[in-house]
């Protein structure tokens, strides 16, 4: 018997029991759904993991007051971090440490800065904002901040101003343009640059000290540090502990009262955790299309009893085993096909709305999904789409594998005498 005749009856078959393949088909449909919303967010996340490594910038270190540690037996993702200060919680990052880590090997630039919070008035609005006091000698080169229109701060400037995006677009609706005046804590500042995003005011560092509270003196919040060789960084980690271990008169490591953190090791704490819970999420999607392929061996066992009388009939004309068990092999395939791109389509809405719920966007084919925050992302590729596809028909064959093998081994004349 042709392929195309045993496709033509197996169609004829699936025609015939609407109702009840559509249910098995709903089955299907829910579980190629499941996994595809799922891996298509995950690979969103994965590919805006790998877009915020980039503008986090790979070559700088960032060193902060405290031990960082992870409560909890899972640590990040099944803990939270906490920020332990060896003996207070002040500040013990200073102009000396600055100086030392000048000095170390792979190092380019290195930039301590303060932060606090303060208001800020242009017009009759005012708003509370994080006021960010940088070098400005050097910020320009270490910064991983774009610029949307104006310029970086430089070492000339001084009651200077730098604003983040969303402080001009969200906070303040009418906008700040650029050269305008606004006021910090009474004091008059002329907006020299406007960045691409960000809720953050940026000032010079002697000015900010000046300015905001608890930031006088010479020590800071934070520092970053610009390495020249990313693939050295590690080394270059471990150079910078020892250094400020010494500096501080550490000895025990478990002691320590600053961290030193990277985007890549942050890359690869968040990626552990998105693996754990991709794992959990697919373990659910199994189950649905589990309960699919149940559905299609029991459908397909319900066709063999109602089709034996045809069975019968066709065996005694000349069909062959073979050729029986082909035709019900492709009924329980074209089950499967047909859940498969109704859980592709249902599934790329499914993931849309997850997304628009999120604030981000959608993307297929080569093209990818960015949105403003991390995690939140969805990517549906032609590769998901083929093998969600490919992979349905495989669980529609092998659920129908069993009832199309007692098929074809039915015995013709008890077959023609079934009623």
């Amino acid at each position: 018997m042709r392929l195309t005749k045993s496709f033509k009856l197996s169609l004829n078959i699936l025609l015939h029991s609407r109702l009840r393949s559509w249910l098995t088909i709903i089955g299907i449909i829910i579980g190629i759904a499941a996994v595809v919303s799922i891996i298509s967010i995950s690979q969103g996340a994965q590919q805006q993991l790998e877009s915020r490594l980039g503008t986090l910038g790979a070559d700088i270190l960032t060193i902060t007051p405290g031990l960082l540690r992870a409560q909890g037996p899972g640590g990040f993702g099944r803990g939270e971090f906490d920020r332990e200060s060896s003996s207070t919680n002040t500040k013990n990052l200073t102009s000396k440490d600055v100086l030392i880590l000048k000095a170390l090997p792979n190092v380019e630039y290195v930039m301590g800065q303060i932060s606090g919070r303060a208001d800020l008035t242009y017009m009759t609005k005012t708003a509370t904002l994080n006021i960010i006091g940088i070098d400005a000698s050097i910020w320009k080169d270490i910064t991983t901040e774009q610029l949307s229109s104006g310029r970086f701060l430089t070492s000339g400037d001084s009651y200077s101003v730098v604003l983040g995006g969303n402080v001009v677009s969200s906070t303040f609706e009418n906008g700040i343009p650029l050269n305008s005046k606004v006021t910090i804590e009474e004091k008059s500042f002329k907006v020299i640059g406007i960045l691409e995003e960000g809720r953050e005011v940026y000032i010079p560092l002697n000015i900010a000290r000046n300015l905001l509270e608890d930031a006088s003196g010479d020590k800071f919040d934070s520092v970053s540090v610009k390495i020249e060789d990313i693939s050295l960084s590690n080394e270059t980690i471990n150079s910078i502990t020892q250094r400020l271990m010494l500096s501080h008169g550490i000895i025990d490591a478990n002691k320590k009262d600053f961290t030193v953190s990277s985007p890549t090791s942050f890359q690869e704490t968040i990626q552990q955790t998105m693996d754990t819970m991709t794992i959990f999420l697919r373990a659910i999607a199994a189950i649905s299309l589990i309960v699919g392929a149940v559905g299609i061996a029991n459908t397909m066992f319900t066709s063999v009893l109602e089709k034996t009388k045809e069975i019968g009939i066709m065996k005694a004309i000349g069909a062959q085993d073979k050729d029986i068990m082909t035709i019900f092999l492709l009924n329980s395939g074209l089950i499967g096909l047909i859940g498969g791109i109704g859980g592709v389509i249902l599934g790329f809405f499914a993931s849309t709305t997850i997304s628009s719920l999120g604030g981000i966007q959608t993307s297929t084919g080569g093209g990818r999904g960015f949105l403003g925050g991390f995690g939140s992302s969805a990517y549906v590729s032609p590769q998901l789409i083929i093998g969600a596809l490919i992979f349905s028909v495989l669980i529609g064959m092998i659920a129908g594998a069993i009832p199309a093998y007692r098929a074809s081994k039915l015995n013709p004349v008890d077959a023609l005498r079934y009623e």
